[in-house]
């Protein structure tokens, strides 16, 4: 197996970016920026710890992702699996990475910032929905901010509905958990329940 090992190598293979990758770099949210991040009901969430990297789905209403000023974001954390692996990862590594999808858009923002989790009770209410206000908010020092092409969306075809897969072809999260678990997990008492459990832990 050939592996390139220089970013010597890698250049001469994929050459220099061009002049539109790079002057679209800002180090803070301008309008044309923000209304992405306004427009976005879900983004990714990438961290890094001792164990690793990680990489979380983010989603809420659109705009769930506060725009404090052009240099700070504010994205609450609701109630979910106490995992808190991204949590945990930032208190050791406040470095993290967003990328912003919006529906039907083929244009991804991409941020790279650094992060703290703040707990004031302020700040978490004024992240109130349904009655419950955020578990924490998680403050963001943005370092770079840039849209992604469109090439990955149009390949993929992510937002046609005549390609979206037929979910009784996959396995379910219950039978999945009856499996990782030597069936000491009912996967089909799991399914039934998750969708009521669901409702009454989203907010």
């Amino acid at each position: 197996m050939s592996v390139i090992s220089t970013i010597e190598q890698l250049e001469a293979l994929y050459g220099l970016p061009g002049e539109t990758s790079l002057v679209k770099e800002l180090d803070h949210i301008i309008p044309e920026y923000a209304a992405f991040i306004e427009a976005s009901p879900f983004v990714s969430l990438a961290t890094c710890g001792p164990e690793g990297l990680d990489c979380s789905p983010r989603g809420d209403l659109a705009g769930f992702v506060r725009i404090h000023d052009p240099r700070t974001l504010m994205m609450p954390d609701r109630r979910g699996n106490n995992r808190a692996d991204s949590l945990k990862n930032i208190i050791r590594d406040p470095r993290v990475a967003l990328l912003f999808l919006v529906p039907g858009s083929g244009t991804t923002l991409r941020v790279n910032g650094r992060a703290r989790i703040s707990i004031d009770a302020e700040l978490c209410a004024s992240f109130t929905v349904e009655g419950k206000p955020a578990r924490s908010v998680t403050v963001i020092d943005v370092d770079a901010v840039y849209f992604q092409c469109a090439r990955a969306i149009v390949r993929s075809d992510l937002w046609n509905p005549e390609r979206h897969v037929d979910a009784k072809l996959l396995p379910t999260p219950g039978q999945i958990l009856a499996v990782t678990s030597r069936a000491s997990i009912d996967g089909e008492t799991y399914d039934r329940e998750w969708p009521e459990r669901a409702k009454t832990s989203m907010w």
